[in-house]
C-alpha cells in the first residue's frame, strides 16, 4: 500500500473502529520514509523484529474507538503482510546488503581482516581472499 492512511482503513475493517485508532502504529512503520523515500526503507521496521519493536513501544493493545482491544502485533503483521505479502526476519533484509570495502574496516579486536567474534577471515580481506587461494 502507499499511504498510511489506506492501511488504517485496511485495520478498520478487520476490527472495527476508525482509521485515527490505528493510524500512529501504521505511521510509525513508515517513518523511516523520512531517511529513504524508496520500498528499501522498509528494511528498518518491517520484518518479525519490528513488529515484534511496535509492541514495545505501543503495548501490548490499543483500545479502538468501539471499545475493543485489538491486539498491536497484528496490526502490525497486517501492515508488514500488506506490503510485502510475508513476514520476513531481518536477516533476509540483511542478506541483501552487499558488504562494500567500508562496512568491513572497524575491527575494534586490532586484528585486521579477522572477525573479531568468530575468528575467521572478514570475507573480502586480504586474509580471506589467501585463505580461499
Amino acid at each position: 500500500m502507499s499511504h498510511c492512511h489506506y492501511h488504517a482503513l485496511s485495520s478498520v475493517r478487520r476490527w472495527g473502529g476508525n482509521a485515527e485508532d490505528y493510524l500512529p502504529l501504521h505511521q510509525w512503520f513508515d517513518e523511516s520514509k523520512k531517511i529513504i523515500a524508496d520500498p528499501r526503507h522498509r528494511a528498518l521496521r518491517h520484518h518479525a523484529e519490528g513488529i515484534f519493536l511496535l509492541e514495545t513501544i505501543f503495548g501490548v493493545t490499543i483500545r479502538n474507538s468501539d471499545g475493543r482491544d485489538i491486539p498491536v502485533r497484528l496490526v502490525g503483521e497486517q501492515h508488514v503482510t500488506e506490503d510485502l505479502g510475508r513476514i520476513p526476519s531481518f536477516a533476509d533484509w540483511a542478506r541483501l546488503i552487499q558488504p562494500m570495502p567500508w562496512i568491513l574496516r572497524g575491527n575494534p579486536a586490532g586484528s585486521p581482516g579477522v572477525d573479531p567474534e568468530f575468528g575467521a577471515p572478514v570475507p573480502g580481506s586480504r586474509e580471506h581472499l589467501a585463505a580461499i587461494g
